[in-house]
This record gives structure tokens, sequence and C-alpha cells, in this order.
């Protein structure tokens, strides 16, 4: 039964907004939450959160008229639940169906959906350079970006393709002018922004190695190299490659002060090596992810900021809220930065996470070998988590 389907409930079913729902989360409210969608939706991406309680009962127990006893005992009775789903057509009418027996029940508006439209801006306010950089974050995914701007010129990092039109009207708010849009890398998990914020009149920016990797639209971009140095304002955005994640993997040194590390470096892991070649070319990515932190990364001053393109379940905000960290602080943190070659490629080759959804199409996209012009199904290309890391287990020396 596809959602759209379901029948209105007899009785009137509270939403709450998905912006409310992740308010609460972040207050360290108590949130109970009843997931409507099947056990493989839910096993692999759901909300989470330290107060949060997850409870998983698909929307099919909820069909009969008669509700099975054992079911609507999985559903708590003391306190307020909230329902939801993949678009919030089964979770209203879950919703509905407990309501009418006794329940204290709402439903997340737009479900899952809604969820993955959450798109936040936070300054970085340990950011000592000049201008201002605000770190994007999309709570579903985990994907993180950065708009940096000065005077009255901005650029931004690692756009999504989802928030094209967020960029335009956040550099028109701060009355300053989107010039760049720039590319760490051909990502796997999302589709790229720089293209369509290109048709908009930004100057489009990719590595050039994106190129060697088949980028059919190269002729159309900016292509930085090692050393290049773009300037936003009084900022100056520095070309640092960084391969081993992929081979065009690129950071960008935002006036001395926050390196963009795409894929390469996270605030709690280290990159996987294994998404542009396989299994087969991942033991060669990882002694050249290894090389890059140690040759590229780690010789930076240490009160250096480091901002990835995400972050997961496993890592802790900074006080103002962003996902960054000093160079100092992850080489005392992280066991796999203070490690040999060896050893370094062992660890991350030992326990890699499943890879990100639909990448075998994504990638391809990005490249613009394949082309998706609905922008329904490339926002549904992207659900679910990131998986551009590699495993936790191990990496850090807790």
């Amino acid at each position: 039964m596809d959602e759209m389907e379901f029948p209105t409930p007899d009785v009137p079913v509270e939403s709450v907004e998905p912006v409310e729902l992740k308010a609460a989360i972040d207050a360290g409210e108590p949130v109970t939450l009843l997931d409507a969608r099947m056990p493989n939706e839910y096993a692999e991406w759901r909300i989470g959160g330290e107060a949060v309680e997850s409870i998983n009962v698909p929307y099919y127990e909820f069909l009969d008229e008669e509700i099975d006893e054992s079911v609507l005992e999985e559903v708590p009775d003391d306190r307020p639940v909230t329902a939801l789903c993949a678009k919030g057509g089964a979770s209203e009418y879950v919703a509905g169906a407990l309501v009418e027996r006794g329940y204290e029940v709402d439903h997340l508006e737009e479900g899952m959906n809604g969820w993955a439209a959450i798109y936040e801006a936070v300054e970085i306010s340990r950011y000592d350079g000049a201008g201002t950089v605000l770190q994007y974050q999309r709570p579903s995914s985990g994907c993180l970006g950065y708009l940096v701007y000065d005077d009255d010129e901005a650029a931004v990092i690692d756009p999504l393709r989802a928030f094209t039109d967020r960029y335009l009207a956040d550099a028109a708010e701060l009355g300053v002018e989107l010039t760049y849009a720039i590319d760490t890398h051909v990502h796997a998990d999302h589709l790229s922004g720089v293209r369509e914020l290109a048709a908009e009149g930004v100057e489009g920016v990719i590595p050039r190695a994106s190129a060697d990797r088949g980028a059919t639209y190269a002729d159309e971009m900016t292509l930085a190299e090692d050393g290049d140095v773009f300037a936003v304002g009084d900022v100056d955005i520095e070309v640092v490659s960084t391969p081993g994640h992929t081979t065009d993997m690129t950071s960008y040194l935002i006036d001395g002060s926050l390196l963009a590390t795409g894929d390469g470096l996270f605030v709690e892991s280290v990159a996987r090596p294994d998404l542009e070649e396989g299994d087969e070319g991942a033991p060669e990515a990882a002694r050249q992810l290894h090389e890059s932190l140690h040759e590229r990364v780690l010789t930076l001053p240490g009160d250096t900021l480091v901002g990835g393109a995400h972050y997961s379940d496993a890592a802790d905000p900074a006080a103002d809220g962003t996902y960054t960290a000093t160079i100092g602080e992850l080489a005392a943190e992280m066991d796999a930065l203070s490690m040999d070659e060896e050893a370094f490629v062992e660890l991350i080759l030992s326990d890699m996470p499943p890879r990100p959804a639909n990448y075998e199409t994504i990638i391809p996209t990005n490249l613009g070998q394949n082309v998706v012009e609905d922008d329904e199904e490339a926002f549904t290309l992207e659900l679910g988590p990131n998986n551009c890391a590699a495993s936790q287990d191990a990496l850090t020396g807790d």
C-alpha cells in the first residue's frame, strides 16, 4: 500500500514539524519515536539521539480493525509518542489508530523526507581568519558544507544539489554575492550542487583530478590545482591536494585557520579508501591517505581547525555546535593518526561499514556520466547514512 493511499484517520491527529522534533532532541528532551517503516529501512537509517527511544513497528501491523494486543503492548501508553514513516501518510494513519485507542500520539510531518530536508547553518566561532565561516549541517545524513564570506563576496564548499536555492538565498540575506561554488571531490553519497549553482552564474570549481576521473563538465568549471588560491574578499582559500579517499580528494585551507577536508579526515574518523577503485584498489588508496594525512594535514599548525564534509553519530560537536576540531586535538585523540603506514592500512581495511546507499548511481551522476533530471528522484537517491568514513572501531583512544 502506497502511503498516499492511506485513509484519513477518523480522529484528529496532531503533527510535529521536523525542525520542532530536532529542537527537542537537541535540547535533550525525552523523545519516544514509533517508526512505522519496514524493518530493513529502519535498520539502515533512523533518527537517534541521547534521549531518544526509538521503536520499530511496521505500519501493516495497524491495518486490521482489531489490532493485535501484542502490537499495542509495544507502544508506550504512559508518555507522548511521535509516529513517523517515509513521507508522512502511513504515520498519520498509525497515529490515528492509536489515538482512537487512547494513546497520546502525534506524527512527524512529511516523515523521514521532512527530516532529510533540515539544513542548518552554524557559525564556527573558533575560526580566526578574515571574514566569517558558517558550517551547513544536514542531520539526516551528516553532510557538512561551508559558507565563507567577507566584504561583498562568498564561496560555498561542498554544496548539495537539494539546497541550491538555500545558498543563493543565504548569500542574498547576508548582502554578499556568491562568487564560488567549490567541490572537494566527486562525492559518493549525495548529488553535488556545483553545476546547478554554476547555471545561476556562480563560478564552479572542481579539482583538476576530478576532470582526470572523467567529469564530463570539466570544461565549464575552473579546475583547482595544489597551491592555487581563491580570494573571497580578504579571505584566501588555498588548494591542498589530499588524495586517499579518492584520487581527486582535495582540501581547502581557509585563511590559514580552517582546513575543509572533504571526506579525507573527520572529527571522529578518517576516510574510507574503497569508493573509487573498490576493494582491489583500497590498499593503495589507504597508503595514499596515510601520506596525505602525515605530509599535508598533520604538518599544519596544531591550532588549525579541521572541518570535514560529514559527521556521524559518534561525533561530538564543539562548544559552538559545529563539527570541528583542531589538528592538535585530533592528533591527540585519534590513534589512527599516530600509526605507521602498515598499521594504518591494516586498521582501516579491517572493518569498513557498508558503502553509501546508491553510490553506484551517485558517483557517475556527479561525474556527469549519468543524468538525474527529476529533483524528487535526486532527493530520494541521497536518503540514508553517508558511510564515507572508515569504521569507528579502534580509530580513537577511547
